[in-house]
């Protein structure tokens, strides 16, 4: 599954590279084509004048010449042809939270708000950044530039397991695993509605004709992959219900696009509708406690709970589970509490 808030694989970013600067305060006046070249990577001076040449360089919305004094607060855009970054990732000493290693994988239990790895806008400060500080010399799938170690992914903003590769041997093993569906993954969720009994949800999944950071949900298969979640109620909590999705096959926000399908969107899931009140009291003080809810958890309320598979050398099946978060933890609290008042 994918991120971005999250969608980090948009097909525009193969073409443009599309940048926003906010100048910091601190700014003394200064040409925006020379402040463009120390602020951007890998990129000459004939590309941004060609950009500016071109009114592909925006200030506060306006096109610029080349002899515009940037001055602070103003918000540059820019759209340049091809991206200027190198596919090269570049080692991050970042904390990681690692809950399994060994000669051929690494379980790391990751936090919500990190990114898993470089793309659009987030080159640095990622977990592959991290991961290849850590573990130096990490495989890649061919086509994967930039996603060293990687066989699947998380959304940014959903916490929990994500397995990594070590070497070549580990990467291909366990992409044949995922590829064939057979990786037993469950994810823990809280949505809006009361859901009476357990079910599941298929269709064929694809980018929304109309937004394409969100993926939707068709009958045709030629607009989509097909996709599979069960899930099993854990708990109702009058107006939301904590959920266990099982996953059959892995798609980009798949559980995500699931639920908003069958009308139960993610709690707190901006990019699916879920950061709005849909079900409950019009009382302000119901309000009130739904917006301290979000406060609490400012992300989708979706974790990583279990991952399976089989070890690469000892072929053996070997599982994993992690605890809900702490925003997650505070978050179901919470309605537990209004629940039972």
């Amino acid at each position: 599954m994918i991120d971005d808030n999250d969608v980090q694989d948009i097909e525009e970013q193969d073409l443009y590279e599309h940048l926003r600067i906010v100048v910091d305060k601190g700014q003394s006046l200064l040409r925006i084509d020379k402040f463009l070249i120390i602020r951007t990577e890998n990129t000459s001076r004939n590309r941004i004048q060609n950009a500016i040449d071109a009114g592909n360089v925006l200030v506060n919305e306006k096109p610029v010449k080349a002899s515009y004094k940037v001055k602070p607060f103003d918000v540059i855009s820019v759209v340049l042809p091809h991206p200027p970054r190198d596919t090269e990732v570049y080692p991050e000493n970042i904390p990681l939270n690692i809950i399994y290693e060994d000669d051929d994988v690494i379980m790391v239990n990751k936090p919500a708000g990190m990114v898993v790895h470089p793309g659009f806008n987030n080159y640095t400060g990622t977990l592959v950044n991290a991961l290849v500080y850590h573990a130096q010399q990490l495989p890649q799938m061919p086509g994967n530039d930039g996603r060293p170690g990687l066989v699947h992914r998380i959304d940014k903003d959903t916490s929990g397991l994500l397995l990594v590769s070590k070497n070549e041997w580990a990467i291909t093993f366990l992409a044949k695993q995922f590829f064939d569906h057979s990786i037993a993954r469950k994810y823990l969720a809280l949505v809006w509605g009361d859901i009476a009994e357990d079910g599941m949800v298929s269709g064929y999944i694809g980018r929304s004709t109309k937004d394409r950071k969100v993926m939707a949900i068709y009958d045709d298969e030629t607009k989509g992959k097909w996709s599979v979640t069960h899930f099993k109620v854990l708990e109702r909590l009058g107006y939301v219900t904590l959920i266990e999705c099982q996953l059959e096959t892995g798609r980009t926000h798949q559980i995500r696009a699931h639920m908003k399908h069958i009308g139960h969107p993610l709690f707190n899931d901006s990019t699916y509708g879920g950061d709005k009140i849909l079900k409950g009291t019009i009382f302000s003080k119901y309000r009130t406690f739904v917006e301290n809810c979000f406060a609490l958890m400012p992300r989708q309320a979706l974790h990583a709970k279990s991952l399976g598979f089989i070890h690469p050398t000892t072929r053996e099946f070997i599982h994993f589970e992690t605890d809900l978060p702490l925003d997650f933890t505070a978050a179901l609290d919470k309605w537990r509490k209004y629940v039972k008042d």
